[in-house]
This record gives structure tokens, C-alpha cells and sequence, in this order.
């Protein structure tokens, strides 16, 4: 015979012996009134009810213990009314950076605790009336060692604070003829890090969005491509590495982007952990998207053909003269000859001292929010 609780099992028991209950609950020294309650459901046979069982009838203790758990279990499900929160619940405290982001001013609450203010928050920064609807902009990450990755839930956020931010933004008139001129434009600054600063101004006037928005911990983006509209393209970056030859690779790689209206069905283009010497390795269209970024990026801080001629001619040693040399024959700052190198040779302990900082002379001109300044939206 299949039970399906304990009391079923003890009931048979006492049955097939011809007891009664009084009787067993004499020898379990317990109250008749609480076996019955056993026997009904009641109550649960503990521990010590088990065992004191097992001694009386030779059935196994974990056999009255199983039944208890699932006899439980199922009566949970049943009673159990469905918490639609609780999944949204496990995605906001599990997974979305939620105290940074409180942190960094993007949502206004007391600390993780304060669950109403918190979630209320979540759904005015993702632009929605619930949580579950907060899939935002579907983006393809060019990583380097997956083969097809999903935004997490911190790069997510970040996104979508680059979003937020450019909406609010005034721009020129896009053209594709004014991206190829912008290009065109920052060209010539390459020389010294200063020069920084006009890249704002030249992007905002080829109708391009430029944001600066500080990484949170841990999401090791470097820049994404997307577009509000099909007129309004947005450049979104986060300084992860404060360089000159960093920054020109990565947004040179955003332009080819914008340049190609790549991400214009809808879908970002995150680079993540880009102008390392990673091979993107993505679903085919995106990887041929990125290659072709990588390229114009790294062609942009020194011409490819002459970077493989000055290796060709100086391979395997490379004096900080050469390097200086060349770099003025190029009429582009040392940094980014020294970055090329590093991601020719995977010598990136060297040549450091050329990459000079930009940081400082990119926010002040620039959208930016992060490094303890907070970006007043009217979300």
C-alpha cells in the first residue's frame, strides 16, 4: 500500500496489530489527544517520534520522516499563494549592483533594505511599471572569450544610464557625411593628450551622443554603440582604462560603429574588454561588425601598414628612441605607437610610461557621470 503521510503509515500499523491508540500512546509516552493529531495531520512526527516508532514497529525512522517532508511539501504547493515578486526579488538583490547603484545617486533609497523605495526606483530607472519588463536594449557584447554573451545585470544598468543621460542631450545634425568629418576632425589631435577635451564638441556637432559614464565594479566595459532613433546615434563610454591610446582605440571603434550604423535594429553594441589583442568571437554577423571596428580603431592610432613595417624593421627590440621617433614621424602622441606595440607584441608590462592620462581633460567637456559626480537627469 502506497501512504502518502506518516499518520496513513501509523494508522496501518496500529491496525494491522489490532492496537488502539490509547494503547500506542501509552508506549510512545505521549498524550492520546497529540497521536491523534499525528495521525490526522495535525501534527509532525519529529526527530524523536520517528525513532521512538521505529523501536515499536521495526520500520525505519527516515521512512516516517520522508513521508512528514513530503506530506509538507505538498501541502505547501498547495497553499502556497505565488509570489510574482520573488523572482524580481532574486534578480534585484542577487544580481543588479543595487547598493552602487544607490551609491552613485542613478536610484534614491535608504540602502538595500528599503525594498519599496527600491523597487519603485528600479522601475523609474528602467523606464517601467514592473521589474520584469526591464529587458531595455538586447545587447551584443563583443567579449573575448565567449562565443555568445548577454549583458549582465550591472552592464545593463550602466547601459541604461548612458540611455537615460542621452536623451536629454542636444545635439547637431546627424549625417553620415558629418560622422566622416568628425572623424576627420579628431585625426589631428592625436598629438597630446589636452587635445582630449575637443572631442566632445566635434561629436555633439556630427549629431553624434556622447556620454561618459564611470564603470561599475566588476562590468569591464569599455564603450557601446547604439541608436535612439535612426538619426540619433549615441556614443556611451567609461574611461576603464585612463590612457590616451585606450580612449582613441575605443572610441575610434565606437565610430565605426556609428560609421556602419551597426546596433541600428535595436541592438547595442557593448565592447566589452575590447583593444586587449582579444579575438571577438560572437554570432557571425556581430564578430564581422566588430572586426571590422577593431581594424578601423587600431588603424586610426597608427596606420597598420607602417606598424607592421616599424616591427618588421626593429622586431624583437624596440628602444624608447625608435618608438619616440616614430611617433613623431606620425604626428600622433607616443602613447598610441606604445599602445599598438603592446597589442602586437603581448608585452603589456612595457612601454608603460608613454600612456599618458586623459581623464582629466575629456570630463570637463564631456556629458559624464561618476568619480563622484552625479549627472542631473529629469527621469
Amino acid at each position: 500500500m502506497e501512504y502518502r503521510t506518516p499518520g496513513q503509515l501509523i494508522d496501518s500499523l496500529i491496525e494491522d496489530r489490532g492496537w488502539s491508540k490509547r494503547s500506542l500512546a501509552i508506549i510512545l509516552e505521549i498524550g492520546e489527544s497529540s497521536l491523534s493529531k499525528i495521525i490526522s495531520g495535525q501534527n509532525k512526527v519529529t526527530a524523536r517520534i520517528a525513532l521512538a516508532l521505529e523501536e515499536v514497529f521495526s520500520v525505519p525512522a527516515e521512512k516516517f520522516l520522508t513521508l512528514q517532508h513530503d506530506y509538507d511539501l505538498a501541502r505547501a504547493r498547495i497553499e502556497k499563494r505565488p509570489d510574482q515578486g520573488r523572482a524580481n526579488r532574486a534578480k534585484i538583490y542577487g544580481d543588479l549592483p543595487v547598493t552602487k547603484m544607490i551609491e552613485r545617486g542613478w536610484i534614491v533609497a535608504d540602502g538595500m533594505q528599503d525594498t519599496k523605495n527600491v523597487e519603485s526606483e528600479l522601475c523609474r530607472f528602467f523606464k517601467v511599471n514592473r521589474l520584469e519588463d526591464a529587458d531595455l536594449l538586447l545587447p551584443h557584447a563583443a567579449k573575448k572569450t565567449q562565443t555568445s554573451v548577454e549583458a549582465t545585470p550591472a552592464q545593463m544598468a550602466w547601459l541604461y544610464r548612458v540611455k537615460t543621460i542621452a536623451e536629454g542631450m542636444l545635439t547637431g545634425k546627424y549625417s553620415q557625411q558629418a560622422v566622416e568629418q568628425a572623424i576627420k576632425k579628431i585625426e589631428p589631435l592625436r598629438g597630446h593628450p589636452e587635445n582630449m577635451r575637443q572631442v566632445p564638441r566635434i561629436l555633439a556637432e556630427a549629431g553624434i551622443r556622447f556620454v561618459i559614464v564611470q564603470g561599475l565594479e566588476g562590468g569591464k566595459i569599455d564603450g557601446v554603440c547604439f541608436w535612439l532613433n535612426e538619426k540619433s546615434p549615441v556614443i556611451g563610454m567609461t574611461l576603464r582604462f585612463d590612457r590616451i591610446d585606450n580612449f582613441l582605440f575605443v572610441l575610434r571603434h565606437e565610430l565605426e560603429h556609428v560609421r556602419n550604423r551597426d546596433g541600428l535594429s535595436g541592438h547595442a553594441m557593448l565592447d566589452i574588454d575590447i583593444g586587449n589583442g582579444a579575438t571577438v568571437q560572437l554570432e557571425t554577423t556581430v564578430a564581422q561588425q566588430e572586426a571590422i571596428a577593431n581594424a578601423a580603431a587600431a588603424d586610426f592610432c597608427v596606420p597598420t601598414k607602417m606598424m607592421d613595417a616599424f616591427i618588421s624593421r626593429k622586431a624583437p627590440f624596440f628602444s624608447d628612441r625608435d618608438l619616440l621617433g616614430f611617433a613623431k614621424v606620425l604626428k600622433v602622441h607616443p602613447g598610441l605607437v606604445a599602445g599598438q606595440l603592446q597589442r602586437h607584441t603581448g608585452h603589456y608590462h612595457k612601454f608603460r610610461k608613454h600612456l599618458a592620462p586623459v581623464r582629466e581633460f575629456i570630463t570637463p567637456s564631456a556629458d559624464t557621470d561618476g568619480w563622484g559626480d552625479i549627472y542631473p537627469t529629469d527621469d
